[in-house]
């Protein structure tokens, strides 16, 4: 068994709307807390929306708990001026860890994406205005970006953020592991060596899933789609099912060294626990 000591675990959240949403992810990070996670992540909507309650979710964090927090940063729908003033607001808030995205657009998006085109001039830029105060987190895809015209394409624009100074990568969730050692195939062959984190999306809802899945262009392998399908409205069996799936998914990955786990929350702590209980991390 793997324990905590020896590999970093991470959860991912969404800033809450509402009153209830606030007391709800509170709780949900505090049952998380017996994970000794490195870090906690905050999101943001897509074209940048939801950017000043991604601040205010992130100071709690900071602020009622000992743990770090990491706001994501995009280039859609914002310009160097926002930002520099995010990232110092963040600086004087003793924030010192960065997601750094390029962002999605929102549906029906017409407009530019922003003075910054790719998540790799917002690295470097971060880098210009504040040397190395922020542990700055990228994306990587071991199923590839789905605006990418090819795999060679979008190796390319990774290796950029890292050039940049990306200190270490976030992926995509997959269900595939070989998807992941083949990124790290690739990415050594290209002298590529900051630390790769899989990405992990626990199973709690078939069609909310797929949904995702075919959204962001994560691909959800054609027998479990068919698997999870069969559940129909039997949502213990399904997520009982799913729990087996990812936890022996992430044993694959531990295994196979990757350097932790991080997690998909969706501000929901429980089938994190269950997967993470049976892989000894708690």
């Amino acid at each position: 068994m793997m324990t905590s000591q020896q590999k970093s675990i991470s959860c991912e959240f969404f800033p809450p709307r509402t009153e209830q949403g606030i007391v709800n992810l509170r709780k949900t990070r505090e049952q998380l807390c017996v994970l000794q996670p490195s870090y906690f992540s905050v999101t943001f909507g897509a074209g940048g929306s939801t950017q000043e309650k991604t601040f205010e979710t992130v100071i709690d964090i900071q602020a009622e708990t000992d743990l770090e927090a990491a706001p994501h940063l995009s280039c859609i729908g914002s310009n160097r001026d926002n930002i520099l003033k995010l990232l110092q607001a963040y600086q004087a808030q003793g924030i010192h860890r960065i997601v750094a995205l390029r962002g999605d657009k929102p549906s029906g998006w017409a407009g530019q994406v922003g003075e910054l085109q790719h998540a790799s001039e917002l690295v470097q830029f971060i880098r210009e205005k504040t040397g190395t105060h922020f542990h700055i987190e990228v994306a990587a895809y071991p199923e590839f970006h789905p605006e990418a015209q090819s795999a060679q394409q979008d190796l390319d624009y990774f290796k950029a953020k890292v050039e940049m100074g990306a200190d270490s990568a976030i992926t995509q969730y997959f269900y595939n592991a070989d998807a992941y050692f083949r990124l790290l195939e690739s990415c050594a062959k290209r002298n590529i060596n900051i630390p790769i984190v899989p990405g992990i999306m626990p199973i709690a809802n078939f069609e909310q899933l797929a949904r995702f899945s075919d959204t962001c262009g994560a691909e959800l392998p054609r027998w479990l789609r068919a698997r999870l399908k069969d559940f129909g409205d039997d949502k213990p069996a399904l997520q009982a099912f799913g729990v087996d799936v990812v936890a022996h998914l992430c044993e694959r990955l531990l295994a196979g060294g990757a350097p932790g786990l991080h997690f998909y929350t969706l501000n929901q702590s429980a089938l994190i626990l269950e997967i993470t209980k049976r892989l000894g991390l708690h």
